[in-house]
């Protein structure tokens, strides 16, 4: 199975830290953010590993791949270069070829996650959707995207809403079917999977999630959740 880590964001709010270093590539106990992320894909099964990131970070990520790809002997590790901003989705045309005619999964670059993706592609085997969003339980889901529910079925998301109707947040990974990209109009060069194709496919009954209870998930996105992330991971 393949996947897609989207690794080409500018870390605005990390800003000055992000002049400097990408932020997938800040470390949480010693080791790159990225790299957490490729250990627990390649534990599920993951076998062929694409990272997505600006042109502007070739220096980076070329430094990346000569001090720290050595040591992920369990996947094939490519990276693709975005040429221009495209959204979380914008830039995945371009990759068709390489993903092939199979189901692949999608993730944010700038998250810790561990939960067990085994389980969530069980889930989407069984279920069929065309999109499978893992949701995790959070303390403040009033900061993030919240999923309105019918059973598994996701009918639409509420942005930071001041009553949330649960705990569970959209964790930035997915498993997506190659039809997925019949949902996107892919005329446009920017795309953001979250405002330009989830509502499609959650009007077409093609949209579901996973809870995962007892998932660990830290949102590094600015230095107070990344200092949590440090202390907690």
């Amino acid at each position: 199975m393949k996947a897609i880590i989207l690794a080409g964001g500018l870390g605005t709010r990390l800003r000055p830290i992000t002049y400097e270093i990408p932020k997938p590539l800040l470390t949480v106990k010693k080791k790159p953010i990225l790299n957490h992320l490729i250990d627990l894909l390649s534990r599920h099964g993951v076998d062929d590993i694409g990272v997505l990131v600006s042109r502007s970070h070739e220096l980076d990520f070329s430094r990346w791949e000569k001090i720290w790809t050595p040591d992920l002997t369990n996947a094939k590790i490519s990276i693709f270069f975005e040429e221009k901003p495209s959204g979380t989705f914008g830039w995945l045309k371009n990759l068709r070829d390489w993903l092939g005619n199979e189901k692949f999964i999608l993730s944010n670059g700038d998250e810790l996650k561990d939960f067990d993706l085994t389980a969530l592609k069980s889930f989407h085997e069984s279920e069929k959707p065309v999109a499978t969003i893992a949701l995790v339980k959070v303390q403040n889901p009033e900061e993030y995207g919240v999923p309105v529910m019918n059973s598994h079925k996701i009918t639409e998301f509420l942005e930071k809403p001041e009553n949330p109707p649960s705990e569970f947040i959209n964790s930035g990974l997915y498993i997506l079917e190659p039809s997925v990209f019949d949902y996107a109009d892919l005329t446009q060069d920017f795309l953001m999977i979250e405002k330009d194709v989830f509502p499609k496919l959650a009007i077409a009954g093609k949209l579901i999630g996973y809870k995962f209870e007892n998932g660990r998930w830290y949102d590094c996105g600015n230095l107070e959740r990344w200092e949590k992330a440090i202390k907690e991971w």
